[in-house]
């Protein structure tokens, strides 16, 4: 198992490294550069200073140069060796000058824990997004499993149908209407995100989808987990029925389960940005997209190798629990 992990863990380099050269590619071929205008009055740079900040950052150097030094090193104007994000440097923000994305991703505020980072933000809330889908969504799949074509199972299913089916920004906006517009229950953008209750709502919109899919893959699972022979046994033996949901059918079931949970946390945190834009939320990918929208290059190779990490590891993760969820499982040495 430990050559296996090794082996995986080796394999991120290049994984990494060919999302650092096609997201950097793309973006120097968008049209635009950081300094076409300043971010808040909309003031373009004159030539002078445009060329003065790409000299200073690298800017004006070819682009494989640009790009090798940014994922691996250069050589500074002195001469002395800076590595790059090989070695966790994710370069400085074009747009927040003085800042680095390390430190704008991942700086805690002067009063806060690192839980009060963008980061931190972004993977509470995905957590909690994700405690959502399995609170909700594994119940929901066993009870529909077990109701099979009952009142509730049909309910069940329209649920995760309309689950999956609606994207969720379209359901963010529909709840931002009734909760904050009608019945005045939260505002539509907090000026504090300490109160607990002013998550609640960004967390159901991000894990609403997960939550249906999770559900429709429960309810699959335990389907076919229920006309087992071994399921048939334990219920000719005696044994209650709960004993036998929850210590013969629900730990095969979760198998396919715990396939998608592992890439789902990663997808709900990745994929947060357009919940964080709608909602104002601080966190990693209101950031990123502002960072698009800016040309901030370091920004936007920066997010985007965090973003491949965590997917990379969720998926590493996934392989893992395997081993302890079914002992038959066993990973390739």
């Amino acid at each position: 198992m430990v050559t296996y992990l090794l082996r995986r863990l080796l394999w991120l380099f290049p994984v990494l490294f060919t999302v650092a050269l096609v997201t950097f590619f793309i973006m120097r071929s968008a049209p635009g550069s950081p300094w076409d205008a300043e971010a808040e009055n909309k003031r373009a740079l004159d030539a002078s200073t445009q060329r003065a900040l790409e000299e200073f950052y690298g800017l004006n150097k070819p682009l494989w140069r640009q790009f090798i030094g940014y994922t691996i090193g250069d050589f500074d104007k002195e001469g002395k060796f800076v590595c790059g994000a090989l070695c966790g440097n994710l370069g400085p923000s074009y747009r927040q000058r003085g800042r680095t994305v390390q430190n704008i991703l991942f700086a805690a505020p002067p009063d806060g824990s690192n839980w009060d980072s963008r980061f931190g933000y972004s993977i509470r809330l995905g957590l909690l997004a994700l405690t959502i889908a399995i609170l909700v969504g594994i119940p929901v799949g066993i009870i529909a499993s077990l109701k099979q074509n009952t009142w509730v199972d049909y309910l069940g299913l329209f649920g995760t149908t309309a689950g999956i089916s609606i994207p969720s920004f379209v359901m963010g906006i529909f709840l931002i209407i009734i909760f904050a517009s009608w019945l005045h229950w939260i505002n539509v953008i907090p000026t504090s995100w300490d109160d607990p209750k002013f998550w609640i709502l960004p967390a159901l919109v991000l894990g609403f989808n997960t939550t249906a899919f999770t559900a429709r893959l429960t309810r699959s699972a335990m389907l076919e987990i229920l006309r087992q022979d071994y399921v048939r046994t334990a219920r000719a033996k005696g044994l209650a029925e709960r004993v036998v949901v929850l210590r013969h059918m629900l730990k095969n079931a979760l198998i396919p389960v715990i396939t998608i949970l592992g890439p789902a946390l990663a997808a709900l945190v990745t994929g947060s940005f357009i919940i964080e834009t709608i909602f104002g939320f601080p966190g990693m990918g209101r950031a990123f997209v502002q960072s698009i929208g800016q040309r901030d290059y370091s920004m936007i190779m920066g997010t985007t190798l965090i973003y491949a990490l965590l997917v990379a590891v969720a998926n590493l993760s996934v392989d893992i629990v395997y081993v302890f969820i079914d002992p038959r499982i066993r990973l390739e040495e």
